[in-house]
């Protein structure tokens, strides 16, 4: 199933989403269907808000970047009940978008690397150490499960800037080329 994407302005991308366990009904279902709808909205990462789910689960696929970028290469996990537990190296500006904001892109300042525990799909327990555009794909679709936007971490003359394209995509206001939903 294509989920249509939740816009920016919907309650459910401000709130901090609730864990949940391995009883969660259709967990596997659950994740085929958001990394298909995040492919087919050409994305790299899926947070279950951006659906309209409050719970602490996201996916990223960023291995097709891999020849770019080497940290990339094979990196397509799925992240339940994840908990960042440190960041190291330097503060990286880089452009970002995001599939709840669409036409929408500023430069965001992330730390390089991340240290991150959390389940897989199987529920088996992960604690990894993860870099650079990786890194910053997670610490995305982490910000989502606590519920916030990338646009949260720009600076405010730059909020300002684009106060009226947050506007309409409040409104509903967007022409984009995948399912949205207010």
């Amino acid at each position: 199933m294509i989920y249509p994407i939740v816009l920016y302005g919907s309650p459910v991308l401000k709130k901090v989403a609730a864990p949940i366990d391995s009883s969660y009904p259709e967990l596997s279902q659950l994740i085929d269907d958001m990394f298909k709808t995040m492919y087919k909205a050409d994305g790299v990462g899926l947070a279950a808000p951006q659906i309209g789910l409050s719970i602490r689960v996201f996916v990223v696929d960023v291995s097709a970047l891999g020849k770019e970028m080497p940290e990339c290469a094979g990196f397509k996990k799925v992240f339940i009940n994840p908990e960042i537990l440190s960041s190291e190296g330097d503060l990286v500006a880089r452009e970002e978008g995001c599939l709840s904001l669409p036409g929408i892109s500023e430069t965001v300042r992330r730390p390089e690397s991340i240290t991150i525990r959390y389940f897989d799909g199987q529920w088996n327990e992960h604690v990894e150490t993860i870099h650079g555009f990786a890194a910053r794909a997670v610490q995305h679709e982490y910000d989502h499960i606590d519920g916030h936007v990338f646009v949260d971490k720009i600076s405010l003359i730059r909020k300002q800037m684009i106060a009226s394209k947050l506007s309409a995509l409040s409104k509903g206001k967007v022409t984009c080329r995948y399912k949205t939903r207010s």
